[in-house]
């Protein structure tokens, strides 16, 4: 798949416009009153964000020009049901959508399908080695696995086999602004809905917003849970600094989280 032409589908890439956020914010006061011209405005000034996502599939035999429409049918998806009162970004709710979108696309049109209940399989058995590696630095069994998603091991093993080209969670899929949106976040099980995955955007970009010692601690407290003490010992500083430090940050997260 060829990305570096300046023209796909009759748009020139290179003249796409840039819209700033006060732009971004009065378009979508516009759009949300039904301003068809705002709505327009909108979906170009956000066709770069389609053209970032469809560089994961350049290693596709895809027709650039076929990705990039596809893309922007969830790029205006995005836009219709985009709600500005989560406090999350417009690019980090539209880029799951974008590249589900072309998920689809490229799955209906592959001639060795996998049915979608082999890849969900397939890609909870991934969700669930990346989280068991997090906590005990260390690969688990077929057993272990198959256990923690309530799936046999035999089912586990031929989905892992029937899915092309797996990647890490940790993979990331778009940067904005020193933000950056990773495979994990398009993930869902019966563990991570809707409103917990966008609890979790808003956390984890909140924590982006910290300094590295004070997002550290926050990691080793909240996602290890490790006492204060603990977290002393590992990092070398007092335990009325661990406190000091974490109540500092959570303060920072909670002033960014406020609406």
């Amino acid at each position: 798949m060829a990305l570096n032409k300046v023209e796909i589908c009759g748009v020139n890439t290179s003249k796409l416009p840039i819209l700033k956020a006060e732009e971004k914010d009065e378009l979508f006061r516009r759009i949300k009153e039904g301003d068809e011209e705002a709505r327009e405005l909108y979906i170009k000034g956000n066709l770069r964000l389609v053209l970032s996502v469809i560089k994961r599939f350049q290693s596709s035999n895809e027709n650039a020009d076929d990705l990039f429409q596809i893309g922007c049918i969830g790029l205006i998806k995005a836009i219709d049901n985009f709600d500005t009162t989560l406090n999350v970004k417009f690019s980090t709710y539209a880029v799951p959508m974008i590249i589900g979108e072309i998920r689809r696309y490229l799955r209906d049109n592959n001639s060795i399908r996998v049915s979608r209940s082999l890849r969900d399989i397939a890609y909870k058995a991934i969700y669930a080695k990346e989280n068991y590696v997090k906590q005990h630095l260390k690969e688990p069994t077929i057993n272990e696995i198959a256990e923690e998603i309530g799936i046999e091991k035999e089912m586990i093993v031929y989905a892992m086999d029937a899915i092309q080209n797996p990647v890490s969670l940790f993979e990331p899929v778009y940067t904005e602004g020193g933000d950056t949106l990773y495979v994990m976040d398009q993930i869902s099980d019966k563990k991570n809905k809707e409103e917990r995955w966008i609890e979790n955007l808003s956390l984890r970009e909140a924590m982006q917003r910290l300094g590295e010692r004070e997002r550290h601690i926050i990691e080793l407290r909240f996602y290890e849970g490790k006492t204060q003490m603990e977290v002393a010992d590992e990092i070398g500083i007092s335990q009325a600094q661990v406190s000091r430090l974490e109540k500092n940050a959570l303060k920072a997260m909670k002033n960014y989280l406020r609406p």
